[in-house]
């Protein structure tokens, strides 16, 4: 799969660990809400970068306590029409106040790239098949907002008013 970052394509230095296999010191590791809740003194004293991953039916508020011990939140998209996940990353930006890389997994396509982005997604696993300048380019697909999100973008009405 192609990660985008930011709108760039880089290497996925991160690896999805199993709910049974070892916790290793060193590595960038993405681990399960049911084995961060099981298992949290397992991944005290790592050396290694943090991350979680948050199935679309898992809400945010199950790790709003412990949001900044993770470096990345992954946030799955199951299937098109389950767009849980958008309003479980604006929730892990606004209100929780979720500062690392926020990542979407699982069916990504282009066409909601730049609304993902809106909802504070700076990181995008894009599903097989998708093509990968195209998605790059739906990232700056609009060039206006008309409301407020969890980017820096202002909204129409706002530059409309103060103009």
């Amino acid at each position: 799969m192609t990660l985008l970052k930011n709108g760039e394509i880089v290497e996925d230095t991160w690896r999805n660990l199993a709910d049974d296999e070892d916790i290793s010191g060193e590595e960038s590791i993405i681990v399960s809400l049911d084995r961060w809740q099981n298992e949290p003194d397992k991944f005290n004293g790592r050396n290694g970068a943090l991350g979680i991953r948050l199935e679309s039916h898992q809400k945010p508020d199950a790790i709003a306590d412990d949001v900044e011990r993770f470096d990345l939140i992954a946030l799955d998209f199951p299937v098109l029409p389950d767009g849980r996940a958008f309003s479980h990353g604006r929730l892990l930006r606004e209100r929780y106040g979720f500062k690392g890389e926020l990542r979407a997994v699982g069916k990504v396509i282009q066409d909601q790239l730049y609304f993902m982005q809106r909802c504070g997604f700076d990181a995008v696993e894009l599903s097989e098949g998708e093509d990968v300048a195209k998605s790059i380019a739906a990232l700056n697909a609009f060039t206006v907002a008309y409301q407020p999100a969890a980017d820096d973008i202002i909204p129409a009405y706002k530059t409309r008013h103060d103009a």
